[in-house]
């Protein structure tokens, strides 16, 4: 919708619904992701009036949130959530912790009981701001109608600057009919908040020093450089071009370095790269760099990077040091310290070690012809990560957003889709959320109308918040829902198969509903592969079609994903895909000697 032209209404008397419209289009909310209920009515009805806050109607409240997210993580915006008071608070909670392990920021409204009725058991009362304070990076309820449009604006402020997060508003009924006199966007930032931004200056020179004399270094990057914007993924290149070092990243950190330059060493963790971790291991200097040092990248900790001197960057006071030990940490905003680090590397030119890197990256080139990625084909049925590559070939060239639900599909994704660009990969990583994709693809395609979206799918977490085709249907949102199907749940038919001897208890999974048909009563299209033949021209067609559409590519359900580090061994002790054929799974993680969890 076109928005109205916008006029400051500062110093004027408004109910607090009104408020709450008046505060969002104050912060250049244009979507708002919601579902609505008795006591958030007073701000539906407002609504109702209002050309310039478009809302988009979910069909149950984690999937706003979740689009929310994808909207958040794909603009760079902070994403908007609108949910009645009970179960619409609680069923956002999962959305919610999702937010704030991934470090995305959205400012969630929530309806509430008058305040006259809070603690009486009320009808669909629930202690929003009890629940939400362990998965909300802040939170607030509101009793006074004079403090309304100072907490909204603040909520924006907390939820974007510093490590951003989800903020919760939770607003009574009652003041949601009070009058008051609404303040503008000035002055809203959090009293006892201000997060430090740049890096100090002492520091900064000795990180310089430390990656200029270091013998085997490596670039370590997390989400942290998506979050500070396309400018610090930018100066992430210059950087690590001007050193010729190599370069990881975690699952949150796709696409700010591009995949195509052989400094990338693909990503790292659990099922990255066998190059990549065992260059971690391997380095004398480490620079990380938006990370948080998370379990699945380290393995055991123990054993992680023992020999290395560590650098981390992080805008996060609380990272630093919390799951292991750094030699020079630097707290700011990972745009700004890059910055500081390029505009120090060019005023200092210091003498790289030529030779040694040399060394260096030979032997980087030994690891990579290991082929880590490389899986068998079968001429009658479809391999996952064949499936992942084709549609990456034809996608590749178009204005494309990926999202993903949770799973072998999401690691493979990961593995086989390749990101040249920021803000072009919408994933749970910290929560690893079933269900995230399908409302995440609704909140990208939302933010982007144009492009391409693509939700890459397993067939289990589908199901889980299948209810937003209805969504998709609704606004014309033509996502793809890309099911790699294998019948299983398929990571933990995995696990079950390696670390479980094979007992698969309840991961496999019966009575699916034909996704062509479902795809159909949806009001969308359906479309099944099942041959590796057939695959490349089912993708054009899926692509083709202007409406949601649901892709059901029927791959080998006994593929694992691999490379694996197996629970508990240090993060160079790799399972690779062809060890476990020739040896038998069971056998490969015997010899490695697995502990387990």
């Amino acid at each position: 919708m076109s928005r109205e032209k916008k006029t400051d209404k500062t110093g004027t008397e408004m109910t607090g619904a009104q408020m709450v419209l008046q505060a969002l289009a104050d912060q250049g909310v244009e979507h708002v992701f919601g579902y609505p209920g008795g006591a958030v009515l007073p701000i539906y009805d407002e609504l109702f009036s209002r050309k310039d806050v478009e809302h988009i109607l979910v069909r149950h409240e984690q999937g706003a949130v979740h689009a929310a997210e994808g909207y958040a993580r794909s603009t760079g915006k902070v994403g908007c959530v609108l949910v009645t008071s009970g179960p619409g608070a609680t069923n956002a909670v999962t959305g919610l912790t999702d937010a704030l392990m991934d470090s995305i920021p959205l400012v969630c409204i929530t309806g509430q009981v008058a305040t006259h009725l809070i603690g009486n058991d009320a009808f669909q009362e629930c202690d929003t701001v009890g629940i939400t304070r362990p998965c909300t990076k802040h939170n607030y309820l509101v009793k006074d109608i004079d403090s309304l449009s100072r907490v909204l604006h603040e909520a924006f402020y907390v939820a974007r600057t510093g490590r951003p997060g989800p903020v919760v508003v939770d607003i009574p009924k009652d003041v949601q009919f009070a009058k008051g006199t609404y303040r503008g966007v000035t002055n809203s930032q959090h009293k006892s908040y201000n997060p430090k931004t740049v890096g100090e200056d002492d520091r900064i020179e000795k990180a310089v020093e430390l990656i200029a004399k270091a013998k085997r270094p490596i670039f370590y990057t997390g989400g942290g450089v998506i979050n500070a914007g396309p400018e610090a993924s930018a100066s992430l290149r210059e950087l690590v071009r001007l050193t010729g070092y190599p370069i990881t990243s975690t699952l949150m950190g796709l696409g700010a370095y591009p995949a195509a330059d052989p400094q990338w060493l693909g990503m790292l963790g659990m099922h990255g790269t066998y190059e990549a971790n065992n260059a971690m291991h391997d380095c004398d200097v480490m620079i990380c760099i938006g990370a948080r040092f998370d379990d699945r990248i380290t393995g055991r900790l123990d054993a992680f990077s023992p020999g290395s001197t560590k650098i981390h960057v992080d805008i996060d006071p609380s990272s630093i040091n919390k799951n292991v030990r750094v030699d020079l940490p630097i707290i700011g905003d990972c745009g700004k310290v890059l910055d500081q680090m390029l505009a120090t590397w060019k005023k200092r030119k210091p003498s790289i070690d030529k030779p040694a890197l040399k060394r260096w990256w030979s032997q980087i080139d030994q690891w990579r012809e290991r082929q880590c990625l490389a899986y068998k084909t079968k001429s009658d049925v479809i391999a996952p990560q064949y499936a992942i590559q084709r549609l990456y070939e034809l996608t590749k060239d178009k204005d494309t957003y990926i999202t993903t639900e949770v799973g072998q599909h999401q690691m493979w994704a990961a593995q086989y889709y390749r990101f040249e660009d920021p803000n072009r990969w919408m994933t749970s990583g910290g929560l690893g959320t079933m269900g995230y994709g399908i409302p995440a693809a609704v909140g990208v395609q939302v933010a982007h109308p144009d492009s391409l979206v693509i939700d890459i799918a397993g067939e289990a977490s589908v199901l889980m918040t299948m209810q937003e085709m209805s969504t998709a249907v609704q606004y014309n949102l033509p996502i793809k829902i890309f099911i790699l199907n294998n019948e299983y749940m398929g990571m933990v038919r995995q696990w079950q198969e390696l670390l479980h001897g094979g007992r698969y208890s309840h991961s496999y999974s019966e009575a699916l509903p034909d996704f062509v048909k479902l795809a159909e009563a949806y009001q969308g299209v359906g479309l099944r592969c099942e041959k590796p033949g057939d695959l490349d021209d089912a993708i054009r067609e899926m692509i083709a079609v202007d409406r949601p559409v649901l892709f059901d590519c029927r791959v080998d359900p006994h593929a694992n994903c691999f490379p694996m580090i197996p629970s508990g061994e240090a993060h160079n002790n790799m399972l690779l895909g062809d060890e476990a054929e020739e040896k038998g799974v069971g056998d490969a993680i015997s010899e490695q000697g697995k502990i387990l969890v």
